[in-house]
């Protein structure tokens, strides 16, 4: 199957995401034809990621279309990163560091207090949407240890009691 058959027209809410991709790509102003095309998918991905949360399939397909490139290069350069995601994350994402100074400090303990408090395990998503849980390698703050983000907020030297006072301000903002 071509990757041309794979994509359909999007429609709504996913329209208009795909609209504000593609007026970034052509604000790239990228030739199609030069090989230096492939520099700017990174960028490309980012700002992809950003708009819809994630990178399904369709996203992909559609960004390779763009640049005329095969969608496995696109969907190799998403799997190399870890920073790319293919699934949804909630609004409030949580990743739990499992770095070595981490999990020696009880990081394990403290993930599964998150996975309690929220029903789900780590790489999954409440069914509202709102809270996601993944693990991380290392976040690089080891003097914090164990160490969690929720979103782009750091939480340090963090114990199992620590989890239901960081959710419940996430809780109450996602109530506002």
């Amino acid at each position: 199957m071509s990757t041309t058959a794979q994509s359909c027209t999007p429609q709504g809410a996913a329209k208009a995401m795909f609209d504000e991709l593609d007026t970034f790509i052509d604000s790239l102003g990228i030739d199609k034809k030069s090989n230096r095309r492939k520099g700017d998918l990174i960028r490309i991905l980012h700002q992809a990621q950003t708009i819809f949360g994630y990178l399904p399939e369709e996203v992909q397909i559609h960004v390779a279309n763009r640049l005329s490139i095969h969608h496995s290069e696109v969907s190799g350069v998403i799997s190399f990163y870890n920073y790319f995601t293919t699934e949804p994350k909630g609004k409030c994402h949580v990743a739990v560091c499992m770095g070595t100074a981490c999990f020696v400090k009880g990081a394990d303990k403290i993930l599964a207090e998150f996975e309690k408090e929220l029903g789900i395990k780590a790489g999954q998503v409440t069914e509202d949407m709102e809270f996601s849980i993944d693990i991380v390698r290392c976040i690089g703050a080891c003097g914090l240890a164990p160490v969690v983000t929720v979103g782009e907020k750091v939480y340090g030297r963090l114990n199992v009691a620590d989890v239901k006072t960081i959710l419940s301000q996430y809780k109450s903002e996602v109530k506002a």
